[in-house]
């Protein structure tokens, strides 16, 4: 089963110009699943928090678009919290890993590319059913 020593950290090309810096990511080659829906969080209200969950199936690359946040992982065993402040890098999360996000800088704005469409089923909203499950197996 995974856990937080597989998500890491995705460095992506970073191409340099007086004019403005350029990053891209492509599909299948700097992520490691299929890109099947992308959102994005904004104006998260100071000392707010969002994640709070846990996914079955559906694996994430979270980036830090603009200004800067905690992710905090847990996979039932162990706690490990990334901090995302930079464009050209995201943070891979596998499945069945607990996700939380918090500690947002003003203005910062957080992109998610997700290996799957929404949907609910694939939900962990509570901590300790997760555990649960995760240490029951």
């Amino acid at each position: 089963m995974p856990g937080i020593d597989d998500c890491r950290i995705i460095d992506f090309p970073k191409i340099a110009d007086p004019r403005g810096n350029l990053t891209f990511i492509e599909g299948g080659r700097h992520v490691p699943f299929d890109i099947k829906r992308v959102y994005y969080l904004y104006d998260v209200p100071g000392g707010a928090e969002r994640g709070g969950h846990a996914h079955i199936a559906l694996s994430q690359l979270v980036i830090a678009m603009s200004g800067s946040f905690d992710v905090v992982l847990d996979d039932g065993h162990g706690r490990k919290r990334f901090h995302l402040n930079r464009s050209y890098y995201g943070l891979y999360v596998c499945p069945m890993v607990w996700r939380e996000l918090n500690n947002f800088s003003s203005g910062s704005v957080c992109l998610v590319l997700a290996s799957d469409l929404y949907g609910e089923a694939d939900y962990y909203r509570d901590y300790g059913r997760f555990l649960m499950d995760v240490r029951g197996r």
